[in-house]
């Protein structure tokens, strides 16, 4: 540690065990960590961002060679309203290259490593985020997600995070994938913290932590019938808890589902390549190359996909306003499959599709997704589910969310490379 970290109240171990897992890409320097004068719900409550969040005077890299020198030149809102909060940001956390990509190692910085299992990919593309929280280097984390980059490292990494409605936070000072589905969110280990977070951002209080009974469906199979035997049983298992806790359990299919994640690659890719268009033209060689992979699937999108995408978009919108007129919550596995063990191949996009074969659909709808830890898979990685409910029902997901963590212990556990104390 150098004496500058040490003034700036890091410990060893905090450093070390962030370089360990490759989690951090700058420190943020004492004097733009917090607002001296501020105190609020989150005081001394230790924050990182994505680093495609800005925060001003720091490096914005977007885990791109291409801003490796690029400095913020002020702070994000959601940056803003967490330092009047009282919060202290110490980090900017790494994250896969313009947060496109499920399992965070296209990063110019390298990839984040799971704490759990340095073979194991952290999820994406905010990689950075999930890892940081799991090991204990921040209590809280900000990540974006698109297409299920919060909530796939939540679920790789066993903390709980947050997908908000889209459009209720700001996105001023945030480097775009796609406006659409673009959403700012928390990363912590309990849903309780996610919700006081949330909060902040939202600028009011997401409601009482106390669940009545509530509807809670339980599409079975969701998209595929293929999800791995011991994900399964431990969403299943999960809904027989709910049950057991007053709540009632109904099987009813979510309406065009199956097509759900083509629609949302459709969109996103469209909006990725034009993004990305002038990079793409003049230096493609600078991207890494899945990220170039994945982001040239969006040149051969015509105006006729989009406007037929679009169109299958607004359907499955108009179809879950019936789903959520009778059920309150969905639950759902937050990934068909046990977390990958690094070293994909050169299949970048059928990777992307598998792993966020159940995410995607949730990100064609507009209200919020939580996903949290619900187990333990036999190879020892954590399990992952996913609570979805109406546009602005947030309070619904941390009622059900804190009344399951008050039962469990799923998201207390820790891994074994982690900040001790």
């Amino acid at each position: 540690m150098s004496e500058s970290e040490a003034g700036e109240g890091r410990s060893a171990d905090v450093v070390s065990v962030a370089e360990r897992l490759n989690t951090v890409i700058s420190w943020v320097p004492a004097e733009l960590r917090s607002d001296p004068a501020a105190s609020g719900p989150l005081s001394g409550v230790r924050i990182g961002v994505k680093d495609n969040i800005e925060v001003g005077g720091v490096r914005s890299t977007c885990g791109s060679e291409y801003f490796a020198d690029r400095v913020a030149s002020a702070d994000a809102a959601c940056v803003t309203a967490l330092k009047k909060a009282g919060a202290v940001l110490t980090s900017t956390l790494n994250l896969a290259e313009f947060a496109v990509g499920v399992t965070s190692q296209n990063s110019a910085s390298g990839g984040p490593v799971n704490p759990w299992a340095a073979d194991r990919v952290p999820g994406g593309s905010s990689g950075g985020s999930g890892v940081a929280v799991a090991a204990g280097i921040v209590d809280v984390s900000l990540g974006t997600d698109t297409g299920g980059s919060i909530r796939l490292p939540a679920a790789c990494c066993g903390v709980t995070g947050l997908r908000p409605s889209v459009g209720v936070l700001d996105m001023t000072g945030i480097f775009p994938v796609s406006a659409d589905f673009d959403t700012v969110g928390p990363l912590a280990r309990s849903a309780a913290l996610v919700r006081e977070t949330f909060g902040v951002l939202a600028g009011a209080d997401p409601g009482p932590a106390t669940a009545g009974p509530m509807r809670v469906a339980v599409p079975w199979p969701f998209v595929t019938d293929e999800v791995d035997p011991a994900i399964r049983d431990a969403v299943l298992g999960t809904a027989d808890l709910l049950r057991r806790l007053g709540h009632r359990i109904v099987d009813m299919p979510v309406p065009l589902a199956d097509t759900a994640q083509d629609v949302v690659y459709t969109l996103i890719y469209a909006d990725l390549a034009k993004t990305h268009a002038e990079r793409l033209r003049d230096e493609p060689s600078r991207f890494q190359p899945a990220t170039r992979e994945r982001i040239r699937l969006g040149l051969s999108i015509s105006d006729e996909q989009l406007v037929g995408a679009l169109r299958r978009r607004d359907e499955f919108r108009s179809a879950l306003l019936d789903v959520f007129a009778t059920v309150d919550a969905v639950l759902t596995p937050a990934m068909p499959v046990d977390v990958p063990l690094l070293g994909g191949g050169d299949a970048v996009v059928e990777q992307a599709r598998r792993m966020g074969q159940l995410t995607y659909p949730w990100s064609l709808h507009d209200g919020p997704t939580l996903a949290l830890p619900v187990g333990v898979h036999p190879s020892g990685m954590p399990i992952g589910a996913q609570l979805t409910a109406a546009h602005g029902a947030e309070a619904t997901l941390f009622a059900l969310a804190e009344q399951y963590q008050e039962h469990t212990d799923w998201h207390l556990r820790r891994p074994p490379v982690r900040v001790d104390g």
